[in-house]
């Protein structure tokens, strides 16, 4: 795929995003064809959308630049590790929009089915699971992505592994020792590893470390480790491609023989980005209240009913376009 225009690019976030919410919330009216009432909401919600715009701003970029690592680094086997498999709705909804659901299942999946079989029984449960396609480890199971992908990239010169880690997952003392693991990588004989830590600031029920330090002291903790650090705003198409630039100079530099640190991007976004701000006097957005399901009471609630219509509505979902999108992203 040759690099998109902008646009196109945030076409893709902010479809996988509607995909991402319609699959937690909705049983009926997946297209919001008509207005939004209450039989069309799932009997139980259950899910995890704070950290799904992020994982869907960093595989729609990663996917915009697989050409270049293609021709500039010699990739030719692109993989996307997601630390957070607890965000499960926008894996899938990757996994539908690029065919990786249908070529599983072998045959077409409507996006009735997508939402349906989301956290449904007979389907896939809210996080990643042995059923789900190229999944390792259990989604709630944090802690062990990025040693997953300096596994994978070991021996390995045509393989890039790009890794999501959560913020509350680089608590854990797993991602922390396995941030060493960039010693034993020699990028003229192994593969590329490219650890992108998602800060938006929250886990389930409060602030993240990471995001309450200053932007120095994380920055000297990443580059403690050996990494060169790269802040990028999760949601500035145009800031993804200059740090992606940024690293493929540095790998290609480090394939020639010029010894330097490999680049650590630092994502920010805010928590549950594209949530309505507040609701029943609260904020939701931007805090840990959007890390789950926020406007959990859509089935019994005409106020929580009206702010989910009026998200799903922000994303300008129309089935033609998808389609398109579809169509582009399977070449």
């Amino acid at each position: 795929m040759s690099m998109r225009t902008v646009g196109e690019v945030q076409l893709e976030i902010d479809y996988s995003d509607y995909l991402s919410v319609a699959q937690i919330y909705l049983q009926d009216n997946f297209d919001l064809a008509r207005p939004l009432r209450a039989a069309d909401i799932k009997p139980r919600l259950l899910g995890h959308w704070g950290t799904c715009h992020g994982i869907s701003a960093a595989r729609a970029n990663l996917r915009d630049f697989e050409s270049v690592f293609a021709e500039r680094l010699g990739i030719s086997d692109f993989r996307f590790v997601v630390g957070v498999g607890h965000g499960f709705a926008a894996v899938q909804a990757d996994f539908w929009l690029d065919g990786t659901l249908e070529a599983v299942h072998g045959g077409e999946i409507s996006l009735a089915t997508l939402c349906k079989q989301f956290s449904w029984p007979h389907g896939y449960p809210s996080h990643t699971n042995p059923l789900t396609p190229k999944t390792i480890l259990e989604g709630g199971e944090l802690g062990y992505s990025l040693s997953v992908a300096y596994g994978a990239a070991l021996d390995a010169p045509e393989r890039m592994c790009a890794v999501i880690i959560g913020d509350g997952e680089m608590e854990t003392g797993t991602i922390l020792a396995s941030m060493n693991l960039n010693k034993l990588l020699n990028m003229r004989d192994n593969g590329i590893v490219l650890p992108i830590l998602h800060l938006n600031g929250y886990k389930i029920s409060q602030p993240s470390i990471y995001a309450r330090i200053s932007e120095k002291e994380l920055s000297d903790l990443i580059s403690g480790f050996g990494y060169a650090p790269l802040f990028v705003d999760g949601d500035k198409v145009e800031e993804w491609r200059e740090v992606l630039d940024k690293c493929v100079k540095m790998w290609y530099n480090e394939r020639q023989g010029q010894n330097g640190r490999m680049p650590f991007i630092v994502m920010k976004t805010p928590k549950g980005e594209g949530t309505p701000r507040a609701a029943n006097g609260q904020e939701i957005a931007g805090t840990a209240r959007s890390h789950q399901v926020p406007f959990g009471r859509a089935k019994t609630d005409e106020e929580d009913l009206k702010l989910l219509e009026k998200w799903l509505k922000s994303y300008k979902f129309t089935p033609a376009k998808c389609e398109k999108l579809r169509k582009a992203l399977r070449g």
